[in-house]
C-alpha cells in the first residue's frame, strides 16, 4: 500500500511525503532522498522497490518549503529550476529528513537511500544523526567536498567514473579520507540508476542495487 502523507518537521514546516508498505511486517525503515527532480514517478517506483523487498519506505518532498508538488522533467529547463530549489531547500532539508526518519522508525532500526542531491544529503545525514544505521549514497556531488566530515554510522556510496560533475580524482581521495566508507564506482554516467534518463545504465545499476539490498540487510536486519 502507498500514499501521500503530511508530516510536520520540528521547526513546524508541514510537508508531503509518500510512503510505501511491504505486504508484511516491515524489517527496518528506509528514507529515500530525491533529486533534484522532486519526489516524481521515478522516486515513487524506487520507494515501491525497496518496500517490496519488505521495508517500510518514506519519500520526503524536500520542494515543499518552497514549493508544493513539484516533479521536473529531466531537461535542460528540469535542471534548471531543480538546482535553483535546491540551493533554497538545502539548509533546512536535514529537518525533513529526521521527522520523516521518526515516522519510519516505528519499523525498527532506519537507513537512508539518495540520488545526486539527494545522495549528499544522506551522506550529510549519515554524519550528523545518531537515529541513521545505515546510509547509501547515490553520486553525491557534495560528497568528496564533504570528505572531512565523520560518519556515525555504516555506509555505502556509489560513483559514476564518466560523471563530469564529480571528478574521479575527488572520488579517490574521498575513498582514501574515509576508507571506513565502502564506496564503488562503475563504468556509468551521472544519474545512472534512472530509468528515466538517458545516462541510464541497466547493468550497472542492478549491481550497484545488489549491493545496496546486501549492505541493508546486514545493517539494518
Amino acid at each position: 500500500m502507498n500514499e501521500l502523507i503530511d508530516i510536520t518537521a520540528k521547526d513546524n514546516h508541514k510537508f508531503s511525503a509518500y510512503i510505501s508498505q511491504p505486504l508484511g511486517k516491515p524489517k527496518a525503515g528506509i528514507v529515500i532522498i530525491q533529486e533534484i527532480f522532486g519526489v516524481n514517478s521515478h522516486i515513487k517506483e524506487v520507494t515501491d522497490l525497496y518496500a517490496s523487498k519488505g521495508y517500510l519506505c518514506i519519500a520526503p518532498s524536500l520542494f515543499d518549503r518552497i514549493e508544493k508538488n513539484v516533479t521536473l522533467d529531466y531537461d535542460e529547463k528540469g535542471v534548471s529550476k531543480g538546482r535553483n530549489l535546491k540551493e533554497l531547500c538545502d539548509k533546512d532539508s536535514l529537518k525533513d529528513i529526521e521527522a520523516s526518519v521518526s515516522i519510519v522508525s516505528s519499523a525498527g532500526k532506519v537507513g537512508v537511500v539518495g540520488y545526486c542531491w539527494g545522495g549528499s544529503l544522506s551522506w550529510r545525514i549519515g554524519c550528523e544523526s545518531s537515529n541513521i544505521s545505515a546510509s547509501v549514497c547515490y553520486y553525491g556531488g557534495d560528497i568528496p567536498k564533504l570528505k572531512d566530515l565523520k560518519p556515525k554510522c555504516k555506509v555505502l556510496t556509489h560513483f559514476g567514473e564518466l560523471d563530469k560533475g564529480i571528478p574521479l580524482n575527488d572520488v579517490k581521495i574521498f575513498e582514501q579520507t574515509r576508507p571506513e566508507v565502502l564506496t564503488y564506482t562503475y563504468p556509468a554516467d551521472h544519474g545512472f540508476n534512472c530509468d528515466h534518463r538517458s545516462q541510464y545504465n541497466k547493468t550497472c545499476a542492478n549491481i550497484a542495487l545488489e549491493r545496496t539490498l546486501k549492505f541493508l540487510e546486514r545493517n539494518l536486519t
